[in-house]
């Protein structure tokens, strides 16, 4: 089986249904795979085949829709381009991925005709080339299989208990993997109602939920910070109609859980994924989700921590490898495992909690700096609303733990820094604290730590 024979159980099986809101309108499922029918026709005219790339480069729209499940229906790898590339970026993935079409707004094709008959293809196929974010070099393009995102989509739907009675609320963009891997094959696959947003907007979000009375969401950290700023009444109102809240694609603080259920009566249901491997660890969704941590490993994934605590990943989630970079692949793994370049503990009953990136280990004077613990003692205090810590060169300690701050309401950094050296070992407590009005963010709200220039 593919992703095409999973997606009939809600385009052919639910025809007559509604399964999608996009600015007002309504579309039954047969009426969605109408649409993705014709778009294939039209992807076919333009010499597309099995195998071909086809970069699409747009803000969430429904012609995203239509073009994914016509890729899917043709054996045509989707490569999602964020919105947010500039030139460089782009011209980087067009020389990697050759696409045989760029799509964005300019040149939308215009479905038209019968569908095709849609390509013979197993589950080792390829359905999209997602590209890394690169924060730390250049962009690879992780090949995704049609087993990777349906061993992702099954687990997540009797994991989290997704059904076609769910109302699903997606803000997130689909040209990254968590809207695209988790949000629309859960949707296609569950056969429940989805509405789509163009984007998540802070100042009609309450509105949004009012609205349409969602029981399932997928965000972000920094959605949920948004989310805080709720009228009380309304999120109680929102509260009673939810499920499940579900965050990923960045740590989220624990005490924005612990607010986050005060005010709306919900414990966020954090979990663990990146582009390469989907989703590998989710707190329960029945059982305790422990703040600060992203729970146990999901179904048929094996978990284990290299010696230097470095998360290390088997499953039918993980990605088949980069895109034309076989020596990238095989340093990517080893004796099989996958190294996530993450670094985590593991609690006594199994929970993992991650402790930061390899990459932002800061060693300073011989000893070994998580960023995170610091990060999560300063985002405690009350003056404070977002930190990152990043390591500065020292000739001295070879690196120095810096810390930049946004602040709801000043304070003295001497003043932080006291505070630090109460409460952390004396080789954590940073050596100089910057305040910044914003932190650079990537489009699902990840921090940027490379952008952070070190103060001259």
């Amino acid at each position: 089986m593919n992703l095409r024979d999973l997606f009939n159980l809600s385009l052919v099986n639910r025809s007559d249904e509604i399964g999608l809101e996009w600015k007002g309108e309504e579309y039954t499922f047969g009426e969605i795979d109408h649409r993705s029918d014709q778009m294939a026709a039209s992807l076919t005219e333009r010499g597309l085949v099995a195998g071909d790339r086809l970069c699409v480069q747009l803000a969430n729209c429904i012609e995203i829709v239509d073009l994914y499940l016509a890729c899917i229906k043709l054996g045509v790898i989707f490569v999602p381009v964020n919105i947010l590339y500039r030139d460089r970026e782009v011209a980087h993935i067009i020389k990697d991925a050759e696409p045989k079409l760029f799509i964005t707004t300019q040149n939308l094709p215009q479905p038209c005709g019968a569908g095709p008959c849609p390509a013979i293809l197993d589950g080792d196929a390829p359905a999209a080339l997602v590209y890394t974010s690169g924060t730390t070099g250049t962009s690879k393009g992780a090949i995704l299989t049609h087993n990777n995102f349906a061993a992702n989509a099954l687990n997540l739907l009797t994991c989290w208990q997704i059904t076609h009675e769910d109302r699903f609320l997606l803000a997130l963009p689909l040209f990254h993997v968590h809207a695209l891997g988790n949000g629309l094959h859960c949707w296609l696959i569950s056969g429940c109602r989805m509405r789509l947003l163009e984007r998540f907007e802070h100042q009609t979000a309450a509105a949004q939920f009012l609205d349409f009375h969602p029981s399932l969401f997928f965000g972000v950290p920094t959605i949920y910070v948004r989310l805080l700023e709720t009228n009380p009444v309304a999120a109680k109102q929102i509260g009673a109609a939810m499920r499940l809240f579900v965050s990923g694609s960045a740590p989220l603080p624990a005490h924005v859980l612990e607010q986050f259920r005060d005010l709306f009566g919900h414990t966020i249901l954090e979990r663990y994924g990146m582009t390469e491997t989907i989703m590998n660890i989710s707190n329960p969704y029945v059982g305790e989700r422990r703040p600060g941590s992203v729970g146990l490993p999901l179904p048929g994934v094996s978990v284990r921590l290299s010696d230097s605590g470095e998360i290390l990943l088997k499953g039918p989630n993980v990605f088949a490898g980069y895109w034309k970079r076989d020596h990238a692949t095989r340093d990517a793994f080893v004796d099989g495992w996958f190294k996530t370049g993450d670094i985590a503990t593991r609690s006594a009953d199994g929970y993992y909690t991650l402790s930061g990136r390899k990459s932002d280990l800061i060693i300073s004077g011989g000893f070994n700096i998580y960023p995170r613990e610091i990060e999560e003692f300063l985002m405690e205090q009350p003056e404070i609303v977002e930190a990152a810590v990043v390591g500065e060169p020292d000739r001295l300690r070879g690196e120095i733990p810096v810390a930049y701050i946004v602040v709801r309401e000043p304070i003295d950094p001497d003043v932080l820094i006291a505070r630090c050296k109460a409460n952390l070992s004396s080789f954590k407590v940073p050596w100089r604290v910057e305040n910044v009005d914003l932190l650079p963010r990537n489009a699902l709200g990840k921090v940027q730590k490379h952008l952070l220039c070190p103060a001259s």
